[in-house]
């Protein structure tokens, strides 16, 4: 066993099906300018990186969550991979795109990330995708409109498809949409694209946080967990002089967001990426600064991102500012916000828990 396999066995990030099929089907490859997705934490990206020293490897992620571990076991394995950790796949060219994917991704962004890769490979350039099912047989479909020279490896715990790029794609399809709903008597339209929290539709949790919410002339909101950011478009068009301030994990979602207000004609507004909910230094201007704090948490993790949204609430919030977080499960909810803030309420909307509190110090 190499030096950087007893790394990488020794990290405390696992090695799903998928990745460990990409990084074997990859083995025999080379190329000079190399693009890995990752369904694990770039082991595949920090293999090829190892083997091909002189090649510059890219390995996207589409999540600052996931983008800060993958970072973290790049440092780990003193690997020169190039992290990226944007809306999509970088503009440039490459010689080898390796895309490790499930076949219980979401259908709209596989079919992104899939066009999105074959796109960026030069003329002659190989796609490999490894899929983490042995039966399956939607991304051999899927492959073949790039072109009939596809290749199709079973293994034993999944499939390997390799195919050579022999002409450009005739037309990129665009995965985004526009929606609409309304909040009161304003009419809202909002941006998304696959892989964004709840893609095409407004959900009925962010549906009962708006309605639930309250926003006064002047407000400085803070929308966490954004998604599309129809609650934070809601909130800015509640009152005049709002101001939001939209934070996520995924740069698709602030993408959205920014793109829903400029839509909506909403300009005060402002968008970080957070994969812990920080929205700047301890010193920072935006510190204890808001009036309000709207959330709408998913519902796995063990509460832990609902914490980290109570957290980063607790740092925003000026002093008698006021929090509002959407759930399902509001007898923890309700607990910790009484830990942390005063004033602590639930009241019920369209069958979910609206928990809301005061910042200590009004």
């Amino acid at each position: 066993m190499t030096q950087l396999e007893t790394t990488l066995e020794n990290s405390r990030f696992g090695i799903p099906i998928s990745e460990q099929l990409a990084t074997n089907a990859s083995l025999d490859l080379t190329a000079s300018r190399i693009l890995c997705l990752t369904s694990g934490r770039g082991q595949t990206a920090i293999h090829l990186a190892d083997r091909l020293k002189d090649a510059r490897v890219v390995c996207h992620v589409l999540e600052a969550f996931a983008a800060s571990e993958t970072a973290e076991l790049i440092d780990e394995c003193d690997s020169n991979v190039l992290l990226d950790c944007s809306a999509d796949l970088p503009e440039e060219e490459f010689d080898l795109c390796v895309l490790p994917m499930s076949r219980s991704g979401e259908t709209g962004l596989t079919r992104d990330w899939l066009q999105q890769a074959y796109d960026r490979l030069a003329m002659n350039g190989i796609l490999v995708v490894t899929i983490d099912q042995k039966k399956e047989t939607w991304f051999h479909h899927e492959l073949e409109k790039f072109g009939k020279n596809l290749t199709r490896i079973p293994k034993r715990k999944g499939v390997v498809y390799k195919l050579k790029k022999l002409k450009p794609l005739k037309k990129l399809k665009d995965f985004s949409s526009e929606f609409a709903f309304r909040d009161r008597e304003q009419l809202i339209k909002a941006v998304s694209r696959p892989g964004v929290f709840s893609h095409r539709r407004l959900d009925l949790g962010a549906r009962a946080l708006m309605e639930s919410m309250e926003i006064e002339e002047g407000d400085r909101v803070l929308d966490i967990g954004c998604g599309a950011g129809v609650v934070g478009l809601a909130a800015a068009k509640r009152a005049s002089d709002v101001s939001v301030h939209f934070v996520d994990s995924n740069p698709r979602a602030l993408e959205c967001a920014l793109a829903g207000a400029e839509l909506n004609g909403i300009s005060d507004v402002d968008a970080t990426l957070s994969h812990d909910g920080a929205i700047g230094s301890e010193d920072d201007d935006m510190q204890g600064q808001f009036d309000v704090v709207l959330g709408n948490p998913p519902y796995y993790s063990h509460f832990q991102i609902a914490e980290i949204f109570l957290q980063s609430g607790l740092k925003a919030l000026r002093p008698g500012g006021r929090i509002q977080i959407v759930t399902k499960n509001e007898e923890w909810l309700q607990a910790r916000m009484e830990q942390l803030f005063d004033e602590a309420t639930t009241t019920e909307c369209r069958g979910y828990a609206i928990v809301s509190a005061i910042q200590r110090g009004s």
